[in-house]
C-alpha cells in the first residue's frame, strides 16, 4: 500500500516536473520572441532615422537651388544697371554674361543632378520604409500567432495538470478506501485471534487446575508418608532419650561429687583473685584520677592560652591599626612637605588577619578560602595518628605571597606534640598553591599573614 502510494506520488511529481519544464521552455521562447520584437523596433527606428536624414539632405539641396536663383536675379539686376550707365563696359558685360550663363548652366546641371539624386534617394527611402512596414506587419502577425499558440499550449498544460491532479485525487481516494478496508479486515482478524487466544487461555487454565488438584493429592499422600515416618522416628528418639537420661543421671551423680570438690577449690581461688582484683582496681582508680587531673590541667591551660591569645590578637590588631595610622600620618606629612599625592591602600604591602574578622572584606574572603581548602582537601589522614596523643589546640600563622605560594609557617602556640606540629606543616606544604590574590587584594598587599587556631579531633577545623 505504501509502495503504491509512493509510486503514485513519484509519478505525480514527475508529471509536475515535466509541466514545469514545458512552462520554462515556453517562457524562454516567449522571451526570445520579445527580444526579436525589440530588435525589430530598433531596426524600424534606424530606418526612420535614415529616412529623416534623406529628407534633410533633400531640403538642403532645395535651399541651395533657391540661393543660386536669388544670386542669379541679383546679377541680372546689376547687369542691366551697368548697361544703362556704362556702354563702354558692354564687352566686359558680355564676357561676364557668358561666364554667368556658364555658371548658371553648371549650377542648373548641378541642381538638376542633386534633384534627381534626391528624388532617387527619396524613392529608395520610400521603398525601404514600405518594405519595413510590410515586414513589421508580418512580424506582428507572426507574434500574434505565436502568442495564440502559446496561450493554447498553456491552456493545454493547465488542462493536463488538472487531469493529473484529478487522477491523483481519485487514486488517493481509492487508496484511502483500500486502506480502510484493509484496516477493517485486520481488526476482524485481530478479533478472531483474540477469541482464539482467550479460548487457549481458558483451556490452559483448565489444564493447570487439573494439574494443581493432582499435585495437591500427591502432596497429601507425601505429607501422610512423612507423618508416619516422623512418628516412627519420634518413638525411636524417645527411647534413645530415655536411655541417654539414665546414663546422664549416673554421670551427673558422679559429676556432682567432682563439682563439689571443684567448687571448693574454685572458691578458694576466687577469694585469692578477688583480693588481687580489688588491689588492681585501687591502682587503676588512682591512675584514672591522676589522668583526669592531668586532662583538667591541660584543658585549663588551653582555656587560659585561648583567652590569652584572644586578648593578644586584639592587642595586635590595635597595634597594627595604630602602626598603619601612624605610617599613613607620616606619609601624609612627608607628602605635604614634598607636594606628593596622599598614599593609597596599595602602599600597605603586608597585611595581617588574626582571627576571622577584619574591616577588609577581600582579606577576610581570601582567608576563608584558604581555610576551606585546608579543611575540605582530605588532609586529616596526615595528622590522624599524631592527633591521638594528648595535645592542646595549636595557633598557626601562615604567610602567603600574592601568587599563592607559602612564604613561611609559624607556630604562635604549639600543640605540645612535635609530631603533630610537623604533620600540620606537611598539611600546609601539600596544598602547594592557595591561589593568587584577587586583583583588589593584590593591589593592596604583597604578603598576607593569616593566624588561626587549629582544632583537630575527627577532622581539621580552623577557628
Amino acid at each position: 500500500m505504501r509502495a503504491e502510494a509512493a509510486r503514485l506520488e513519484a509519478q505525480r511529481a514527475e508529471q509536475v516536473r515535466l509541466i514545469m519544464l514545458e512552462a520554462s521552455r515556453q517562457e524562454q521562447a516567449k522571451r526570445a520572441r520579445l527580444e526579436a520584437a525589440r530588435q525589430e523596433q530598433i531596426e524600424r527606428a534606424a530606418a526612420e532615422a535614415a529616412a529623416k536624414q534623406a529628407a534633410e539632405r533633400l531640403e538642403a539641396a532645395r535651399a541651395e537651388a533657391a540661393r543660386v536663383e536669388a544670386a542669379h536675379a541679383e546679377a541680372t539686376r546689376q547687369e542691366l544697371a551697368q548697361q544703362a550707365k556704362q556702354e563702354t563696359a558692354r564687352q566686359e558685360a558680355a564676357r561676364l554674361e557668358a561666364l554667368r550663363q556658364e555658371a548658371m548652366r553648371q549650377a542648373a546641371v548641378r541642381a538638376e543632378a542633386a534633384r534627381l539624386e534626391a528624388q532617387r534617394q527619396e524613392q529608395a527611402t520610400q521603398a525601404k520604409l514600405e518594405a519595413a512596414r510590410v515586414e513589421a506587419q508580418q512580424r506582428e502577425a507572426a507574434r500574434q500567432e505565436a502568442l495564440r499558440q502559446e496561450a493554447a499550449r498553456m491552456e493545454a498544460a493547465r488542462l493536463a495538470a488538472a487531469r493529473i491532479e484529478a487522477a491523483r485525487a481519485e487514486a488517493a481516494r481509492a487508496e484511502a478506501a483500500r486502506v480502510a478496508e484493509a484496516q477493517r479486515q485486520e481488526l476482524a482478524k485481530q478479533a478472531k485471534q483474540e477469541a482464539a487466544r482467550q479460548e487457549a487461555i481458558r483451556q490452559e487454565q483448565a489444564k493447570l487446575e487439573t494439574a494443581r488438584l493432582a499435585a495437591q493429592q500427591r502432596e497429601a499422600a507425601r505429607q501422610e508418608s512423612l507423618r508416619q515416618e516422623a512418628q516412627q522416628r519420634e518413638t525411636a528418639r524417645q527411647e534413645a532419650l530415655r536411655q541417654e537420661a539414665l546414663q546422664r543421671e549416673a554421670a551427673r551423680q558422679e559429676a556432682l561429687k567432682q563439682e563439689v570438690a571443684r567448687q571448693e577449690a574454685a572458691r578458694q581461688e576466687a577469694a585469692k583473685q578477688e583480693v588481687a582484683r580489688q588491689d588492681a582496681a585501687r591502682q587503676d582508680a588512682a591512675k584514672q584520677e591522676a589522668a583526669r587531673q592531668q586532662q583538667a590541667r591541660l584543658e585549663q591551660a588551653q582555656r587560659e592560652k585561648a583567652e590569652y591569645e584572644a586578648k593578644r590578637e586584639e592587642r595586635l590588631k590595635e597595634i597594627g591599626k595604630q602602626l598603619a595610622l601612624e605610617a599613613a600620618q607620616r606619609d601624609a606629612a612627608a607628602n605635604r612637605t614634598t607636594g606628593a599625592p596622599l598614599p593609597s591602600a596599595s602602599s600597605l604591602r603586608r597585611g595581617w588577619l588574626f582571627g576571622r574578622t577584619d574591616a577588609n572584606a577581600d582579606l577576610v574572603a581570601y582567608a576563608e578560602a584558604v581555610a576551606k581548602k585546608i579543611e575540605m582537601n582530605m588532609t586529616f589522614a596526615t595528622v590522624r595518628e599524631a592527633a591521638k596523643q594528648p595535645h592542646i589546640h595549636p595557633t598557626v600563622t601562615i604567610a602567603i605571597r600574592s601568587d599563592g605560594t607559602v612564604e613561611k609557617v609559624t607556630f604562635t602556640v604549639s600543640s605540645g606534640v612535635h609530631a603533630l606540629d610537623d604533620a600540620i606543616r606537611k598539611v600546609i606544604a601539600d596544598q602547594r598553591l592557595f591561589g593568587p590574590f584577587p586583583p583588589a587584594l593584590a593591589r593592596q598587599y604583597d604578603v598576607i599573614e593569616i593566624r588561626r587556631i587549629w582544632v583537630i579531633d575527627t577532622a581539621i577545623r580552623l577557628q
